[in-house]
């Protein structure tokens, strides 16, 4: 072979695509699979296989992982405060209620691109058992194959004159924007439209998260809402001291063990 022939042979190898040339093994560290290669090439028992093998999908189970924390922080970094785009406003035997949040459609719009983006997404499982709460579990999953679960319980909604089936529906798609809130751990953005440049900002309240929460506690102990207002010197749940919050939820969860124990000694005297 003359002399230009070997320089036109080295030019080709030169110019091959990188990604074709094999790596020198001595280029990077062995990895699990690897390891197995090994042993079965120098005839290594089983039991050693099943370890090798048990040590591999630890590996995989730990990289799953770290790329799903390593997404979830990434897309967290980018999803801004959701808009409080709906105001619940009704009054019934209980007194009037009142109070902003966004809905499941408006969390979705502004998380779904991002969370694509980072290789993440999202979906729902419910149960509605007879006789039982309705239970909603939010599952986070990246591409990668790891996931976590989120889960929430609840009664129907009864609030408004919904029928029985809007109850289920009402109270599955307030499960599902709390699960996926806890899940992501979004924020709603403040709502300080009211409020004037320079204006003294008035004395912290309770958060619209706070406010359902007591709202869902009067009404599964069918607590009168203008008695309960009266006594904590409010006129709208909204308007409670964020440092009386703890004190009315104490109170609704003591009405509730005692409307749990006064049931326990009607059954137990039948």
């Amino acid at each position: 072979m003359g002399e230009t022939d070997v320089s036109e042979t080295m030019e080709l190898a030169l110019a091959q695509p990188a990604q074709i040339r094999e790596p020198a093994p001595w280029a990077r560290a062995p990895g699990p699979m690897d390891l197995i290669r090994d042993a079965l090439a120098r005839g290594a028992d089983l039991e050693t296989i099943k370890e090798l093998r048990s040590l591999t999908v630890e590996m995989d189970q730990w990289q799953a992982r770290k790329a799903f924390d390593a997404a979830m922080a990434a897309a967290k970094a980018e999803i801004p405060p959701i808009a409080k785009n709906r105001t619940v406003d009704f009054t019934s035997t209980k007194g009037n209620t009142h109070y902003k949040h966004e809905d499941l459609a408006e969390i979705a719009r502004t998380v779904d691109p991002i969370l694509a983006k980072h290789g993440l997404s999202y979906r729902f499982r419910t149960k509605n058992a007879p006789n039982e709460p309705v239970t909603v579990t939010c599952v986070i999953a990246h591409r990668d194959g790891y996931f976590e679960e989120n889960s929430l319980s609840g009664p129907p909604d009864d609030s408004g004159n919904k029928n029985s089936h809007q109850r289920i529906g009402s109270a599955i798609t307030y499960l599902q924007r709390y699960t996926l809130k806890a899940a992501l751990g979004l924020a709603a953005s403040n709502d300080d439209d009211g409020r004037k440049a320079g204006e003294t900002e008035e004395p912290a309240v309770i958060s619209d998260d706070q406010v359902a929460e007591l709202q869902r506690r009067i009404v599964e102990t069918d607590t009168d809402i203008p008695t309960f207002l009266r006594f904590f010197g409010v006129e709208r749940l909204n308007d409670l001291p964020a440092g009386k919050f703890d004190a009315a939820a104490r109170t609704l969860a003591r009405k509730a063990a005692k409307m749990a124990r006064d049931a326990a000694g009607t059954e137990d005297a039948s």
